[in-house]
Order: C-alpha cells, then structure tokens, then sequence
C-alpha cells in the first residue's frame, strides 16, 4: 500500500511550469476583472479576438525569441527583420509579382538573417547582442533604402487572401440596431497559433528542443553530455530569424502596407512578453505557451488602461515596464523560496 501511495504521488511542477501557471492565472484574473470593472468591449469575445488579430506578428516573433532565451542567448534584430520582410513583400507585390514568391520571400528574409547572425555568434562566438544589434541596424537601414514613403500593397490575389477571415456566430454580438455580428478571426491568428504549436513540440518532444535547455541550463554540462552546442545555438537563431520572417508578412496581411517604421520596437514586445510568459533571460528555464499568454497579458494591460481614460502613449510603456517589473521580481521570488525548500 505505501508503495502504491508512493506511485500515485504527484511530482512537483518544474520552474517552466510553475511560472507557465502562474501567468496564465494572472491574465485570467486580468481579464475576468476587466469585465466586471470595465465592461464595454471586454463583454464580447471580439474583444479577445482583435488582440489576437493585432498582435498575430508579435506572438510569432515572441515564439523564435523564446527558444533563444531559453538557450541563454537574444535576438534584437527580430523587430527590424520583420519590417525590412513587410516593405520587401509589399514592393514585390505591386511589381507585379506572384503571391506564392512573395511568402518565399517572407521566408528567404528571415533565414538568411538567422543564417549568417546564428554563424556568427555560434561558430565565431561573437556577442549574441553585439551582432543582433548589428542585424538591427542593417535590417532598418535596408527598409529606409527600400522606401521612405508608405507602400500599400495592391495585389488582387493578396487583397483576396487579406479578406479572407474566419467567422463564428456563435461567439458574436448584437449591436445597437439589432444586427448580429458575428466573431472575426483574422488568417494571421491561425498562422500564430500553428507557429506556437508546432515551436511547443518542438521544445517538447525534439531533441534539439531538449538540447537547447540544457544548453541554456548549463552549456559546460551540455557538452559534457555529448551535445553539439555551437549547432544548438546556430539552430536557435534559424528558427528565431525564419519565425520574424513569417511575422513579416503576416504583419502585411493585418496592416496591407509597409512602412519604414513598421514592426518599431517589436523586438522590446517579444523580450517582454516571453520574460512575462516565464522565460528567464538566464537561460535554461522556459515555454512557448506561457509567452502565448505573456503577450496576451502585455496587450490585456493595454487595453484596461486605455478603457480606465488613460488615452496618452506614455501610460501604457509606464504600465508594460511596471508589469515587467513585477514579474521579475515574481520571477525572482518563487524561484529562490523554491531553491531554499530544495536545500531544506
């Protein structure tokens, strides 16, 4: 019988986990809060879905900078890619160009920055900040190159796809004249959530995933383990450049146009929103679900202060760095009382 008891003991939920939880009951209770105080928009479900359509590009970025993060690195350059990605796709669009060849673009984009910056820092072992910023600037500068002047892009099959939209009935709302409108879920969100699907397997159950923790964990254990580290970290920022890639255009499916300033201080979001998420800028510690509900959380706060009146820009960068704060100091806190009671 002891033994059995034994067996049907739960195991404790690890720090990725204990800190996945803890933000998802947060934007929870954020939320909930926000409908019984503030009402209005956050009645209807199309409240929820317009943070996702809005925010579809920084979920995909924030997904590429959370397996960097996880692996001890960052990426800065991921807001300055998206945006070279958004005016490049949108001048070859109204050149003429093929639809499909402007998603290869998209891609191209992203893997080629991934490419030569995961060389760089992991086969030359440069600074992972030093070469992103470098990304950063060249990816801005060659936008401004591009265009100075916004580029709509005027494509008859691109406007075809930007139109197409997923509609639920079921979760829509009646407005003052009567009329149903129904739940609008742009194609973007079904492109992010495939993205945070697919990045949550692959930290799961592949084993590059697993290397990649516990090359962030501790990269001298790592190699004790027989693990490739340098094909590790240059994988990581692969993955990150080709997800700021797709992030690009799907930006340009919500936006249709592009813009020198597009995607401005995305990459600042996505560190946000993972570190929110629970993603430890130590490394090692880590999930792509949490970064999910961490850019939720980040966009949930937004709203609530604008509905409080709050309609001045410098209240939500006020509140995003309060909120920052607090959950590293969460962060800070349930990771050392956990630390004593393992000791203990």
């Amino acid at each position: 019988m002891r033994k059995l008891s034994l067996l049907k003991r739960k195991e404790p939920l690890s720090d990725t986990q204990l800190l996945m939880t803890i933000t998802i009951g947060i934007f929870f209770v954020m939320y909930i809060l926000a409908m019984i105080l503030l009402g209005g928009g956050f009645l209807h479900a199309q409240q929820l879905f317009d943070m996702l359509n809005d925010n579809a590009s920084l979920i995909i970025v924030s997904c590429g900078l959370t397996i960097v993060m996880i692996g001890g690195g960052i990426d800065i350059s991921v807001g300055a890619v998206t945006s070279l990605t958004v005016m490049s796709c949108a001048l070859y669009l109204n050149s003429g160009g093929s639809l499909i060849a402007s998603m290869l673009i998209a891609i191209g984009i992203g893997l080629a920055f991934g490419l030569v910056q995961g060389f760089l820092i992991s086969y030359l072992e440069i600074q992972p900040f030093i070469v992103t910023l470098a990304g950063m600037f060249f990816a801005r500068g060659m936008t401004t190159i591009l265009s100075v002047n916004p580029q709509k892009a005027n494509h008859k099959a691109f406007a075809a796809l930007r139109e197409k939209k997923i509609k639920i009935d079921a979760l829509g709302y009646r407005a003052k004249n009567g009329n149903l409108v129904p739940g609008t879920i742009e194609i973007g969100v079904v492109v992010a959530i495939v993205c945070v699907i697919l990045v949550f397997l692959l930290l799961k159950n592949i084993r590059l995933g697993r290397n990649i923790y516990a090359m962030g964990g501790n990269q001298q254990s790592a190699l004790m383990l027989g693990i490739n580290v340098k094909r590790t970290r240059f994988m990581s920022y692969l993955i990150s450049g080709l997800l700021s890639g797709v992030a690009g255009y799907v930006f340009l499916m919500h936006t249709g146009a592009g813009n020198a300033t597009n995607a401005a201080g995305m990459e600042m979001n996505a560190i946000a929103s993972a570190i929110i998420g629970g993603t430890l800028l130590t490394g090692g510690v880590g999930n792509v679900i949490g970064t999910f509900f961490g850019t939720l959380s980040l966009t949930t706060i937004k709203k609530i202060v604008v509905s409080s009146g709050l309609n001045a820009p410098w209240w939500q960068s006020i509140t995003t760095g309060g909120m920052l704060c607090f959950f590293i100091l969460l962060q800070s806190v349930v990771l050392g009382r956990r630390a004593k009671k393992k000791k203990t």
